[in-house]
């Protein structure tokens, strides 16, 4: 299948709109190219960056998306250009705006990066093993076999990291979950393997529905796991215990409006995928819709927020 890469230059103001911008155009997965971010991870050493300079300008952020090649596809880059020009009445520095799309073939964007992607131990049980590497587990790992492909969420990214050490504190056995904007399906997958009796995932983008419902198989967890194609919550039935959405500020606000509906009395929302910059906002959304922030995680500019349903 031929994809679509479009990638846009702007600022750390701007980003998280202009991945809204993407998200709203369909495409579920964004990828933001943050210097300051590539710079602590060499630090950090989570990642072989062995032959990856430290980033010297740090002040310009690369967004991408994949779109499906298709015959929406002209509509869509007209559509972001307008809205993208929109970004300046709002207040923001958009940057520079430099705009490149190319064509990419799925088997090629979903190989590139495997050479970085190793065994990673993302909390105090949970471990991200690619599908082609050995790891030799402890008595206490819980290992999560993980192909992304085209999906979004290897683990290595601080977001997912945080999300899955909120699902290692909060999971209780036989709980129901919903998974919103699954990607690879890893958060599913680490809430079944956690003892959540059901989860339910749902991603927007068809590819990545796919690839969750090949990495379930892999990790035997498909009694448990049922993965869906649609758009935030309209893809799951009944009330559940967690709530898990690691996508960016702006969607998640949006997604608030049907939380408290969807959760049982003192359930669990666990959202991430927000910049430090954004906590008060979604905070103050989150108070406004009945939910009580019990705890914030913050790494590497990113926040991870566990909220509790309110009794009124």
């Amino acid at each position: 299948m031929k994809w679509a890469e479009i990638s846009i230059l702007t600022t750390h103001e701007a980003a998280e709109t202009v991945a809204n911008i993407f998200h709203e155009l369909g495409s579920s997965g964004v990828v933001i190219e943050d210097p300051e971010l590539v710079n602590s991870y060499l630090a950090s050493g989570v990642w072989d960056y062995s032959d990856i300079p430290q980033e010297s300008n740090t002040e310009v952020v690369t967004v991408k998306a994949y779109l499906p090649v298709d015959h929406q596809l002209d509509d869509k880059l007209r559509n972001f250009e307008e809205e993208f020009q929109q970004i300046s009445s709002r207040g923001m520095d958009k940057g520079k705006g430099e705009m490149q799309c190319r064509e990419v073939q799925e088997e090629d964007w979903a190989s590139s990066w495997k050479a970085f992607f190793h065994p990673i131990k993302v909390g105090q049980y949970i471990v991200i093993k690619p599908s082609w590497e050995e790891y030799i587990a402890t008595v206490d790992d819980l290992v999560i076999e993980l192909d992304p492909g085209m999906a979004f969420g290897t683990g290595t990214h601080q977001t997912t990291a945080m999300c899955c050490r909120a699902l290692e504190e909060t999971v209780k056995a036989g709980d129901l979950i919903f998974d919103v904007g699954t990607g690879s399906g890893i958060l599913s997958i680490a809430a079944a393997k956690l003892g959540a009796a059901s989860v339910q995932a749902v991603d927007l983008d068809h590819g990545a529905v796919r690839v969750a419902k090949e990495n379930v198989v892999i990790n035997q967890v498909e009694d448990i796991v049922q993965v869906g194609q649609g758009d935030l919550l309209t893809g799951v039935t009944g009330q559940a215990d967690i709530v898990i959405a690691n996508i960016i500020a702006d969607v998640v606000i949006k997604l608030l409006v049907d939380i408290p509906k969807r959760l049982k009395d003192e359930g669990i929302f666990i959202a991430s995928g927000i910049i430090t910059e954004r906590l008060s906002d979604v905070a103050a959304a989150m108070l406004e819709h009945n939910l009580i922030v019990e705890k914030v995680i913050e790494e590497g500019g990113w926040v991870a927020i566990i909220a509790r349903k309110g009794g009124r």
